[in-house]
């Protein structure tokens, strides 16, 4: 079994930036061996792919409409990724969640159904 815990969430003003944490665990969960992702939902929308980011760090993926102000990062020897935001835009208010992957030592489809484990969530509201 594997528990993730987000945290970094907050109420921000348009303009301003957050990094959301994502510490894993899990006894026999090796963090370096599987992709990780995060996701958002907004009220009353579908849960929608944000950025994924490989094992060793060698590959990363993003939603198109958030390249360029979001950067997702991880730390193996901490069992922890990240999501730096920046330029916050109304839009961007959601629950963001992290999962990781349901495979080892893949890295594909921004689908969620890929991903085994997820956080609770954690609450990021942009302010205009």
């Amino acid at each position: 079994h594997v528990q993730l815990v987000e945290s970094g969430g907050g109420l921000v003003q348009a303009g301003a930036s957050l990094r959301l944490s994502c510490a894993a665990s899990g006894r026999t969960f090796i963090f370096s061996s599987y992709t990780m992702a995060w996701f958002r939902q907004a009220p009353g929308k579908e849960r929608e792919f944000v950025a994924a980011i490989s094992g060793s760090s060698s590959s990363t993926d993003y939603a198109d409409s958030l390249k360029g102000r979001f950067s997702i990062s991880r730390d193996n020897a901490k069992n922890t990724v990240y999501l730096q935001m920046n330029s916050l835009k109304p839009e961007d208010t959601a629950v963001y969640y992290c999962a990781t992957s349901r495979v080892a030592f893949t890295f594909g489809p921004k689908t969620a159904s890929n991903y085994a484990y997820w956080g609770q969530g954690t609450q990021v509201t942009v302010s205009s």
